[in-house]
């Protein structure tokens, strides 16, 4: 692990709103060969007389007619990244510039969010950086069991409550405006009949139901990178697993995030 958990998990949330989007960091508690962006499914089998079309449909922002008329027309998805970046400086403030990837933004995030429910979320397609301190372990000796230490928890405490404190509204109408680019994305990403919400509504979905063990959370290092000890918790996600990373409390926070916005992305 090397300390790119914390900014994923940024993604994780952006993505999941203002993507659909959230973070994902690389220090991987399973070493993983590079992959492609994503693996498209295997196409669902529609029974005849079912509805076609999104389960989830997301309605354009309203926006006042005045303020309509100030707003600048989306630029194409290629040349996005600066507008893009400016709107979410807005409503997260503007240090998150500096946590961004400034290239091919959006579809990093779409493909985050598209991998955050399979084993490895590729370094190429991560949208932030790495954080600069060491992910810490507590070990009483060299021959004695290894826990994640709880000093890995306050690393998050910036950008928890920066995301817990965010304008829900405010985040869910960017997510709405730019809502054509995060869709192009995912059609080019390999979805060409996918609806990039019903997507991310099945990531909130498979986030809220990360289980939370006791802590401290005990590890291995078989070889060079850590592992939970509990083979249940090794097979999780790799966004489940950020998820346990950030600690009890954080994931609660985040829980709740998360369920606010699926609230108002998926049609009840």
């Amino acid at each position: 692990m090397d300390g790119r958990d914390v900014k994923l998990l940024v993604a994780i949330l952006l993505a999941a709103v203002v993507a659909g989007a959230a973070w994902y960091f690389r220090d991987q508690l399973l070493p993983q060969p590079e992959q492609a962006m994503t693996t498209p499914p295997e196409p669902a089998i529609v029974e005849a007389g079912a509805e076609e079309g999104p389960e989830h449909p997301i309605a354009p922002p309203e926006v006042a007619e005045p303020v309509r008329r100030n707003l600048v027309t989306l630029p194409p998805l290629d040349d996005s990244d600066g507008y893009f970046l400016l709107e979410l400086a807005d409503v997260f403030g503007a240090d998150i510039e500096t946590l961004l990837v400034k290239e091919a933004l959006i579809d990093k995030f779409v493909a985050t969010v598209d991998n955050l429910p399979r084993d490895h979320v590729a370094e190429k397609v991560r949208p932030v950086g790495r954080l600069a301190e060491p992910f810490r372990v507590v070990a009483a000796d060299s021959d004695g069991p290894i826990y994640l230490s709880a000093e890995n928890h306050r690393r998050y405490d910036l950008l928890i409550s920066r995301i817990a404190t965010a304008d829900i509204d405010s985040i869910v109408d960017t997510y709405r405006r730019f809502y054509p680019l995060f869709q192009e994305s995912y059609e080019r990403l390999g979805y060409p009949d996918g609806y990039f919400n019903d997507r991310v509504v099945e990531v909130i979905d498979h986030l809220l139901a990360t289980p939370q063990p006791d802590e401290p959370i005990r590890l291995v290092r078989p070889h060079v990178l850590y592992e939970f000890a509990d083979p249940q918790l090794q097979a999780l996600s790799s966004g489940q697993k950020l998820m346990l990373r950030v600690g009890s409390d954080h994931a609660v926070t985040v829980k709740r995030v998360l369920r606010d916005l699926r609230t108002q992305l998926a049609r009840q």
